[in-house]
Protein backbone atom coordinates (compact mmCIF):
# COMPACT_ATOMS: atom_id res chain seq x y z
CA UNK A 1 0.00 0.00 0.00
CA UNK A 2 0.90 3.48 -0.64
CA UNK A 3 0.90 4.56 2.94
CA UNK A 4 -2.43 6.47 2.40
CA UNK A 5 -5.24 3.82 3.69
CA UNK A 6 -8.52 4.26 0.78
CA UNK A 7 -11.91 4.03 2.36
CA UNK A 8 -13.71 1.47 0.65
CA UNK A 9 -17.22 1.85 0.00
CA UNK A 10 -17.99 -1.85 -0.21
CA UNK A 11 -16.00 -1.85 3.19
CA UNK A 12 -18.18 1.16 4.31
CA UNK A 13 -21.82 -0.85 3.26
CA UNK A 14 -20.59 -4.09 5.14
CA UNK A 15 -20.20 -2.23 8.12
CA UNK A 16 -24.01 -1.56 8.21
CA UNK A 17 -24.71 2.08 7.90
CA UNK A 18 -27.64 3.67 8.98
CA UNK A 19 -27.27 7.27 6.84
CA UNK A 20 -24.61 8.27 4.48
CA UNK A 21 -21.51 9.52 4.90
CA UNK A 22 -21.81 13.57 3.75
CA UNK A 23 -19.01 12.94 1.15
CA UNK A 24 -21.55 10.81 -0.68
CA UNK A 25 -24.47 13.28 -0.19
CA UNK A 26 -25.06 14.93 -3.75
CA UNK A 27 -25.83 18.53 -3.74
CA UNK A 28 -30.22 18.94 -4.18
CA UNK A 29 -30.21 19.07 -7.97
CA UNK A 30 -28.38 15.83 -8.70
CA UNK A 31 -29.80 14.00 -6.19
CA UNK A 32 -32.08 11.16 -7.60
CA UNK A 33 -35.36 12.15 -6.32
CA UNK A 34 -34.92 15.64 -7.67
CA UNK A 35 -34.03 14.78 -11.42
CA UNK A 36 -36.35 11.36 -11.70
CA UNK A 37 -35.84 10.01 -15.08
CA UNK A 38 -38.83 9.70 -17.34
CA UNK A 39 -40.72 6.58 -17.04
CA UNK A 40 -41.19 4.88 -20.42
CA UNK A 41 -39.22 5.55 -22.88
CA UNK A 42 -37.45 2.96 -24.81
CA UNK A 43 -33.43 2.87 -25.55
CA UNK A 44 -32.82 1.86 -29.58
CA UNK A 45 -32.50 -2.25 -29.50
CA UNK A 46 -30.16 -3.17 -32.30
CA UNK A 47 -29.87 -7.09 -33.70
CA UNK A 48 -27.10 -7.79 -35.55
CA UNK A 49 -28.66 -10.88 -37.08
CA UNK A 50 -30.44 -8.22 -39.17
CA UNK A 51 -29.20 -7.31 -43.02
CA UNK A 52 -26.13 -5.43 -43.08
CA UNK A 53 -27.77 -1.87 -44.86
CA UNK A 54 -30.67 -2.45 -41.91
CA UNK A 55 -27.61 -2.73 -39.31
CA UNK A 56 -25.70 0.32 -40.73
CA UNK A 57 -28.95 2.34 -40.85
CA UNK A 58 -29.71 1.24 -37.17
CA UNK A 59 -26.69 2.33 -36.01
CA UNK A 60 -25.87 5.24 -37.14
CA UNK A 61 -29.48 6.92 -36.14
CA UNK A 62 -29.26 5.18 -32.33
CA UNK A 63 -25.29 7.03 -32.50
CA UNK A 64 -26.98 10.08 -33.93
CA UNK A 65 -30.07 10.41 -32.14
CA UNK A 66 -28.88 9.15 -28.23
CA UNK A 67 -24.90 8.25 -28.77
CA UNK A 68 -25.96 4.80 -27.25
CA UNK A 69 -28.04 1.54 -28.21
CA UNK A 70 -28.39 -2.18 -26.67
CA UNK A 71 -26.95 -4.85 -29.41
CA UNK A 72 -28.64 -8.42 -29.48
CA UNK A 73 -27.65 -11.31 -31.87
CA UNK A 74 -23.77 -10.12 -31.17
CA UNK A 75 -22.74 -14.07 -31.08
CA UNK A 76 -21.05 -13.36 -27.29
CA UNK A 77 -22.00 -16.96 -25.94
CA UNK A 78 -24.02 -16.43 -22.66
CA UNK A 79 -21.96 -19.45 -20.89
CA UNK A 80 -19.04 -16.55 -21.11
CA UNK A 81 -20.94 -13.21 -19.98
CA UNK A 82 -22.18 -15.04 -16.85
CA UNK A 83 -18.24 -16.61 -16.32
CA UNK A 84 -17.23 -13.35 -16.82
CA UNK A 85 -19.79 -11.85 -14.30
CA UNK A 86 -18.84 -14.85 -11.66
CA UNK A 87 -15.11 -14.23 -11.75
CA UNK A 88 -15.83 -10.50 -11.31
CA UNK A 89 -18.55 -11.33 -8.41
CA UNK A 90 -15.71 -13.56 -6.76
CA UNK A 91 -13.08 -11.13 -6.48
CA UNK A 92 -15.15 -8.58 -4.67
CA UNK A 93 -15.96 -11.09 -2.41
CA UNK A 94 -12.51 -11.94 -1.10
CA UNK A 95 -10.97 -10.62 2.01
CA UNK A 96 -10.05 -6.81 2.43
CA UNK A 97 -6.75 -7.36 2.56
CA UNK A 98 -6.44 -9.60 -0.18
CA UNK A 99 -8.03 -6.80 -2.52
CA UNK A 100 -5.69 -4.09 -1.42
CA UNK A 101 -2.91 -5.96 -2.49
CA UNK A 102 -4.25 -4.90 -6.12
CA UNK A 103 -4.72 -1.17 -4.72
CA UNK A 104 -3.91 0.99 -7.61
CA UNK A 105 -2.79 4.91 -7.35
CA UNK A 106 -4.81 7.05 -9.82
CA UNK A 107 -3.26 10.59 -8.26
CA UNK A 108 0.45 9.14 -9.09
CA UNK A 109 -1.00 8.19 -13.03
CA UNK A 110 -1.52 4.20 -11.95
CA UNK A 111 -4.94 3.58 -12.78
CA UNK A 112 -4.48 -0.30 -13.61
CA UNK A 113 -5.90 -2.40 -10.56
CA UNK A 114 -8.49 -2.08 -7.43
CA UNK A 115 -9.43 1.36 -6.96
CA UNK A 116 -12.44 3.39 -4.76
CA UNK A 117 -12.21 7.26 -6.39
CA UNK A 118 -11.13 8.36 -10.17
CA UNK A 119 -10.75 12.31 -9.85
CA UNK A 120 -8.01 13.86 -7.00
CA UNK A 121 -9.80 16.94 -6.05
CA UNK A 122 -10.22 17.16 -2.35
CA UNK A 123 -13.77 19.18 -2.12
CA UNK A 124 -15.65 17.00 -4.27
CA UNK A 125 -18.20 14.88 -3.65
CA UNK A 126 -17.52 10.52 -3.53
CA UNK A 127 -19.02 8.03 -6.12
CA UNK A 128 -20.61 5.53 -4.18
CA UNK A 129 -18.50 2.76 -5.85
CA UNK A 130 -15.17 0.42 -5.74
CA UNK A 131 -14.08 -0.62 -8.96
CA UNK A 132 -11.14 -3.05 -10.92
CA UNK A 133 -9.55 -1.44 -13.77
CA UNK A 134 -7.27 -3.27 -16.73
CA UNK A 135 -6.51 -3.51 -20.46
CA UNK A 136 -6.90 -6.56 -21.75
CA UNK A 137 -5.45 -5.43 -25.27
CA UNK A 138 -3.51 -4.97 -27.29
CA UNK A 139 -1.05 -8.14 -26.23
CA UNK A 140 1.65 -5.21 -25.54
CA UNK A 141 0.10 -2.93 -22.57
CA UNK A 142 -1.51 -5.81 -21.36
CA UNK A 143 0.14 -6.37 -17.56
CA UNK A 144 -1.16 -9.92 -16.17
CA UNK A 145 0.80 -9.51 -13.00
CA UNK A 146 -2.10 -6.80 -12.12
CA UNK A 147 -4.96 -9.20 -12.65
CA UNK A 148 -6.85 -10.78 -10.24
CA UNK A 149 -4.95 -14.14 -8.70
CA UNK A 150 -8.27 -15.32 -7.05
CA UNK A 151 -10.39 -17.17 -8.41
CA UNK A 152 -7.88 -18.25 -10.45
CA UNK A 153 -10.23 -18.73 -13.91
CA UNK A 154 -10.07 -14.98 -14.07
CA UNK A 155 -7.56 -14.82 -16.67
CA UNK A 156 -8.65 -17.30 -18.71
CA UNK A 157 -12.34 -16.34 -18.88
CA UNK A 158 -11.25 -12.71 -19.69
CA UNK A 159 -9.01 -13.56 -22.23
CA UNK A 160 -11.56 -15.11 -24.11
CA UNK A 161 -14.21 -12.33 -23.03
CA UNK A 162 -11.39 -9.61 -24.93
CA UNK A 163 -11.32 -11.84 -28.36
CA UNK A 164 -15.41 -11.74 -28.31
CA UNK A 165 -14.83 -7.65 -27.70
CA UNK A 166 -12.29 -7.11 -30.40
CA UNK A 167 -14.82 -8.78 -32.61
CA UNK A 168 -18.22 -6.83 -32.12
CA UNK A 169 -15.59 -3.98 -31.70
CA UNK A 170 -14.38 -4.25 -35.21
CA UNK A 171 -17.98 -4.92 -36.37
CA UNK A 172 -19.39 -1.72 -34.62
CA UNK A 173 -15.91 0.31 -36.04
CA UNK A 174 -16.94 -0.90 -39.59
CA UNK A 175 -20.93 -0.03 -39.34
CA UNK A 176 -20.19 3.42 -37.63
CA UNK A 177 -17.39 4.28 -40.81
CA UNK A 178 -20.04 3.17 -43.10
CA UNK A 179 -23.37 5.47 -41.46
CA UNK A 180 -21.02 8.49 -41.82
CA UNK A 181 -20.41 7.22 -45.82
CA UNK A 182 -16.98 6.24 -45.60
CA UNK A 183 -14.92 2.74 -46.16
CA UNK A 184 -15.42 0.42 -44.26
CA UNK A 185 -11.95 0.16 -42.01
CA UNK A 186 -11.42 4.30 -41.67
CA UNK A 187 -12.07 4.25 -38.19
CA UNK A 188 -10.53 1.80 -36.75
CA UNK A 189 -7.25 2.80 -38.69
CA UNK A 190 -8.11 6.19 -36.70
CA UNK A 191 -8.26 4.48 -33.65
CA UNK A 192 -5.19 2.79 -33.80
CA UNK A 193 -5.78 -0.34 -35.63
CA UNK A 194 -4.80 -3.12 -34.25
CA UNK A 195 -2.64 -1.17 -31.51
CA UNK A 196 -6.60 -0.45 -30.18
CA UNK A 197 -6.97 -0.43 -26.46
CA UNK A 198 -9.44 -2.64 -24.92
CA UNK A 199 -9.96 -1.44 -20.73
CA UNK A 200 -12.16 -3.82 -18.78
CA UNK A 201 -13.63 -1.82 -15.95
CA UNK A 202 -15.70 -3.85 -13.15
CA UNK A 203 -17.93 -1.35 -11.68
CA UNK A 204 -19.75 -2.71 -7.66
CA UNK A 205 -21.87 -0.55 -6.66
CA UNK A 206 -22.50 -1.87 -3.08
CA UNK A 207 -26.31 -1.62 -1.12
CA UNK A 208 -26.13 2.05 -0.54
CA UNK A 209 -28.45 3.09 2.67
CA UNK A 210 -30.03 6.56 1.14
CA UNK A 211 -29.88 5.67 -2.45
CA UNK A 212 -31.77 8.67 -3.01
CA UNK A 213 -29.07 10.78 -2.13
CA UNK A 214 -26.02 9.24 -3.95
CA UNK A 215 -24.73 8.17 -7.36
CA UNK A 216 -23.06 5.43 -8.29
CA UNK A 217 -21.78 7.23 -10.86
CA UNK A 218 -21.86 11.37 -11.83
CA UNK A 219 -23.16 12.74 -14.56
CA UNK A 220 -20.43 12.24 -17.62
CA UNK A 221 -18.82 11.30 -20.65
CA UNK A 222 -16.83 8.25 -21.57
CA UNK A 223 -13.68 9.45 -23.38
CA UNK A 224 -13.20 6.39 -25.20
CA UNK A 225 -13.95 5.76 -28.98
CA UNK A 226 -16.74 3.23 -27.86
CA UNK A 227 -17.84 1.47 -24.52
CA UNK A 228 -19.42 -1.87 -24.14
CA UNK A 229 -20.89 -2.82 -21.45
CA UNK A 230 -22.54 -5.48 -19.70
CA UNK A 231 -24.34 -5.57 -16.34
CA UNK A 232 -25.85 -7.26 -13.73
CA UNK A 233 -29.53 -7.36 -13.63
CA UNK A 234 -29.94 -4.48 -10.82
CA UNK A 235 -30.51 -1.55 -13.49
CA UNK A 236 -29.45 1.81 -12.60
CA UNK A 237 -28.08 3.41 -16.13
CA UNK A 238 -29.44 6.19 -17.09
CA UNK A 239 -28.81 8.57 -19.92
CA UNK A 240 -29.47 12.43 -20.61
CA UNK A 241 -31.61 12.85 -24.16
CA UNK A 242 -33.72 15.83 -24.79
CA UNK A 243 -33.36 17.40 -21.33
CA UNK A 244 -34.24 14.74 -19.40
CA UNK A 245 -32.92 11.10 -17.97
CA UNK A 246 -34.02 8.31 -19.49
CA UNK A 247 -33.52 4.77 -17.06
CA UNK A 248 -31.92 2.14 -19.69
CA UNK A 249 -34.08 -1.55 -18.96
CA UNK A 250 -31.80 -4.31 -18.22
CA UNK A 251 -32.01 -6.91 -20.91
CA UNK A 252 -30.19 -10.28 -20.40
CA UNK A 253 -27.44 -10.96 -22.76
CA UNK A 254 -27.85 -7.58 -24.39
CA UNK A 255 -24.59 -5.41 -24.85
CA UNK A 256 -24.89 -1.90 -24.02
CA UNK A 257 -22.95 0.47 -26.40
CA UNK A 258 -22.03 4.35 -25.47
CA UNK A 259 -20.78 6.30 -28.20
CA UNK A 260 -17.93 7.81 -26.54
CA UNK A 261 -16.03 11.32 -27.00
CA UNK A 262 -13.34 10.18 -29.78
CA UNK A 263 -16.20 8.96 -31.90
CA UNK A 264 -18.01 12.40 -31.27
CA UNK A 265 -14.55 14.14 -32.46
CA UNK A 266 -13.84 11.79 -34.83
CA UNK A 267 -17.63 12.15 -36.75
CA UNK A 268 -17.36 16.23 -36.57
CA UNK A 269 -19.91 15.80 -34.09
CA UNK A 270 -22.58 14.16 -36.38
CA UNK A 271 -21.93 10.77 -33.59
CA UNK A 272 -22.63 12.26 -30.05
CA UNK A 273 -20.85 10.91 -27.14
CA UNK A 274 -23.42 9.93 -24.72
CA UNK A 275 -24.18 12.38 -21.25
CA UNK A 276 -24.77 9.19 -18.53
CA UNK A 277 -24.80 8.34 -14.20
CA UNK A 278 -25.36 5.20 -12.11
CA UNK A 279 -27.79 5.28 -9.39
CA UNK A 280 -27.67 2.87 -6.93
CA UNK A 281 -29.82 0.68 -5.03
CA UNK A 282 -30.76 0.26 -1.36
CA UNK A 283 -31.13 -3.81 -1.16
CA UNK A 284 -29.03 -5.14 -3.82
CA UNK A 285 -25.26 -4.73 -5.13
CA UNK A 286 -25.33 -3.14 -8.78
CA UNK A 287 -22.33 -4.31 -11.15
CA UNK A 288 -21.32 -3.95 -14.20
CA UNK A 289 -18.17 -4.92 -16.88
CA UNK A 290 -17.10 -1.67 -18.97
CA UNK A 291 -14.89 -2.25 -21.70
CA UNK A 292 -13.31 0.86 -23.21
CA UNK A 293 -12.27 0.91 -26.88
CA UNK A 294 -9.39 3.47 -27.17
CA UNK A 295 -7.01 5.28 -29.49
CA UNK A 296 -3.67 4.66 -27.96
CA UNK A 297 -1.95 7.31 -25.91
CA UNK A 298 -0.10 8.84 -29.13
CA UNK A 299 -3.35 8.73 -31.68
CA UNK A 300 -3.56 11.93 -32.59
CA UNK A 301 -7.28 12.21 -33.12
CA UNK A 302 -9.30 15.11 -34.90
CA UNK A 303 -12.19 15.33 -37.25
CA UNK A 304 -11.81 12.80 -40.32
CA UNK A 305 -10.54 15.45 -42.99
CA UNK A 306 -13.09 12.79 -45.29
CA UNK A 307 -16.15 14.80 -43.40
CA UNK A 308 -14.76 18.14 -43.61
CA UNK A 309 -15.77 21.20 -46.15
CA UNK A 310 -16.39 24.35 -46.57
CA UNK A 311 -20.35 24.15 -45.31
CA UNK A 312 -18.45 21.74 -42.73
CA UNK A 313 -16.04 22.88 -41.01
CA UNK A 314 -14.33 21.20 -37.93
CA UNK A 315 -15.82 21.81 -34.57
CA UNK A 316 -13.04 20.45 -32.65
CA UNK A 317 -9.50 20.64 -32.22
CA UNK A 318 -7.12 17.83 -33.09
CA UNK A 319 -4.54 16.62 -30.30
CA UNK A 320 -3.13 13.12 -28.52
CA UNK A 321 -5.32 11.09 -27.20
CA UNK A 322 -2.96 11.58 -23.81
CA UNK A 323 -3.13 15.47 -23.94
CA UNK A 324 -6.91 14.82 -24.46
CA UNK A 325 -7.27 12.26 -21.73
CA UNK A 326 -4.96 15.28 -19.32
CA UNK A 327 -7.23 17.53 -20.07
CA UNK A 328 -10.35 15.57 -19.41
CA UNK A 329 -8.87 14.40 -15.43
CA UNK A 330 -7.84 17.56 -14.99
CA UNK A 331 -11.63 19.43 -16.12
CA UNK A 332 -9.41 21.54 -18.77
CA UNK A 333 -11.31 22.82 -22.04
CA UNK A 334 -10.69 20.76 -24.36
Amino acid sequence: MGGTEVERVQALALGGLNQLPAKFVRPAHEQPENSKALEGVSVPVISLAQPHDVVVKRVAEAATEWGFFLITDHGIPSSLIQRLQKVGQEFFLLTQEEKEAYANDPANGKFDGYGTKMTKNHDEKVEWIDYFFHLTAPPSKVNYEIWPKNPPSYREVNDAYNKEMLRVTDKLLEVLSEGLGLESKVLKSHVGGEEVELEMKINMYPPCPQPQLALGVEPHTDMSALTLLVSNNVPGLQLWKDDNWVAVDYLPNAVFVHIGDQMEILSNGKYKSVLHRSLVNKERTRMSWAVFIAPPHEAVIGPLQELLDEQNPAKYSTKTYAEYRRRKFNKLPQ
